[in-house]
């Protein structure tokens, strides 16, 4: 058994597949396994399904058919507040950002560390460092809805990860950055991977995903295929 098989599973999807009306189906029968601490990287075109995968991990959707279970919780049979205590081990960075736009930038990153009452000076410290490996530090008295799109984006990324969460789901997180703020990103990305986090990042951005170690699964046409990036940036596919 090799290493990363030993470890434990984070992601278990078995044959789900979703369809909306009247006849849109974004997942066929899509069996998936991620384990702790990998780095997942989810491509394709823009209504394959990315976003779609990434609501029904968070619960925000459910499959119209089969299994998911998110660190040996099945969401099938979560009472609700099993789903909120899984959802505060979870950092979700959406698309659309899903700011508060009347409160501050430290108070939209502040939220997630409160409900898991967290102390004062832990979310002061977390804050201030996140906007500060962001370049954002300036901004964090500043309305959210005053920011930039861009800013808006590394917010919401900073919120996602601010509660160190086991699992950081991003969509697009890069979609309004220039190349250096992308990198910023990056590097705050590896540095949660490397303490033991599993990310899962919906991209269209293909600079962002070549590094050693981490694998991009590709939708098409609703179902799976992986590739496993290589040293050398080449990737070897095999299909799920």
């Amino acid at each position: 058994m090799s290493n990363e098989e030993k470890r434990p599973t984070m992601i278990d999807l078995a044959r789900v597949s979703k369809t909306f009306p009247p006849d849109t189906h974004a997942l066929d029968d899509v069996s998936l396994r991620i384990r702790q601490g990998e780095m997942i990287f989810l491509t394709g075109q823009s209504g394959a399904g990315k976003t779609t995968l990434l609501r029904l991990l968070c619960a925000i959707d459910i499959p119209d058919k089969g299994y998911i279970e998110i660190a040996g919780q099945d969401l099938s049979r979560a009472t609700d507040t099993e789903l909120q205590n899984l959802r505060r081990r979870i950092g979700v960075a959406y698309q659309d950002f899903k700011l508060l736009p009347d409160k501050t930038v430290a108070q939209n990153i502040a939220y997630s560390m409160e409900v898991s009452y967290r102390s004062r000076q832990f979310i002061r410290s977390q804050t201030e460092k996140l906007l500060t490996e962001l370049h954002l530090l300036d901004k964090m008295d500043a309305p959210a809805g005053c920011l930039s799109r861009g800013e808006q984006q590394r917010v919401a990324i900073a919120r996602a990860a601010a509660n160190e969460p086991e699992l950081i789901l991003a969509d697009e997180p890069t979609g309004n950055l220039d190349a250096e703020t992308t990198e910023l990103v990056m590097q705050l990305f590896h540095r949660y991977n490397e303490q033991g986090a599993t990310l899962l990042v919906a991209t269209h951005d293909h600079s962002i995903y070549d590094y050693p170690g981490s694998k991009i699964i590709k939708i098409e046409n609703g179902r799976l295929a992986i590739q496993k990036p290589v040293g050398t940036g080449r990737k070897a596919e095999t299909r799920a």
